[in-house]
C-alpha cells in the first residue's frame, strides 16, 4: 500500500493531505483533470488562498435550494463504525479514525483532507453570496470514485444534527470542478456518520444569478 502524503498548515490548523497512489491510478480513468490536481498540490498548493482571511467552506452558516436524501445502510456509514472501532488506540479524533480508515481498507477511497480553493471571478454573484472578494477555502474530508461519479464526503460525527452540511459539500465540489475542468454533473455529494448518510446531486442552476442564496 503506497499512501503520498503532506501536511499542510492552513487557517492556523495542520491538514494531513493524503492521497493512495494505486487506488488514484485504477479509479481516475476518465478523469484525468483529478488525477492531475492532487499530484500537482503535493508540489504546487497555494497557501496563501488559505491564509488570507477569506472565507472557509466548513464556517458557511446558510442554505442551498436542493433536496437531501437520507440513505439508510449506506456503507459509509459502516466505514466510519469500522474506523472508529479499528482506529481508536491509533488516532485521539475522531476525523483520522474514520478518514484514515477509509483510505487505507474502502476500494473506492482515493484521498483525504483535499485542499480546493475558488476565486470570486470563478462564480457569478460570489461577492454576494460570501460577502467578500477573496478567494473561497477549504479541504475535503474524503474522495470516493464509485459507479462513474466522483463523490464529495464529509464526516460530521452528529450529521443528523447539522444543519449546514451540505452547503459546505456543495461549494467543495463546485470548487474541485473547476479546479480540475471536471463538469459538475459528473460529482456526487454527501455528509455522513456511523449511523447516518445524506445525499444530493450538485447542480450549478440552483445558485441564482445575483448570488443571493440568503433568504432560502
Amino acid at each position: 500500500m503506497v499512501i503520498s502524503q503532506t501536511v499542510l498548515n492552513h487557517s492556523g490548523g495542520f491538514y494531513c493531505y493524503r492521497v493512495h497512489e494505486k487506488k488514484i491510478q485504477e479509479l481516475c480513468n476518465g478523469f484525468d483533470g483529478l488525477h492531475k490536481y492532487m499530484q500537482e498540490v503535493f508540489h504546487d498548493c497555494p497557501d496563501n488562498h488559505f491564509n488570507n482571511g477569506g472565507p472557509r467552506s466548513s464556517a458557511l452558516k446558510f442554505k442551498v435550494p436542493f433536496d437531501v436524501s437520507y440513505v439508510q445502510g449506506h456503507e459509509v456509514a459502516s466505514l466510519a463504525g469500522w474506523g472508529l472501532e479499528t482506529n481508536k488506540e491509533r488516532y485521539k479524533d475522531a476525523h483520522s479514525k474514520v478518514q484514515v480508515f477509509m483510505l487505507e481498507n474502502d476500494s473506492n477511497t482515493i484521498a483525504m483532507e483535499v485542499p480546493i480553493w475558488l476565486h470570486a471571478k470563478e462564480l457569478e454573484g460570489y461577492k454576494t453570496i460570501f460577502n467578500s472578494e477573496e478567494t473561497l477555502s477549504g479541504h475535503i474530508d474524503l474522495v470516493r470514485i464509485e459507479n462513474g461519479h466522483i463523490w464529495i464526503w464529509d464526516y460530521k460525527p452528529n450529521a443528523h444534527k447539522e444543519k449546514y452540511a451540505s452547503t459546505q459539500v456543495y461549494f467543495y465540489a463546485i470548487m474541485l470542478s473547476i479546479r480540475t475542468g471536471i463538469p459538475l454533473e459528473n460529482f456526487r455529494c454527501g455528509y455522513f456518520d456511523h449511523n447516518h448518510t445524506y445525499v444530493f446531486k450538485p447542480e450549478h442552476n440552483i445558485i441564482p444569478k445575483n448570488g443571493d442564496l440568503k433568504k432560502f
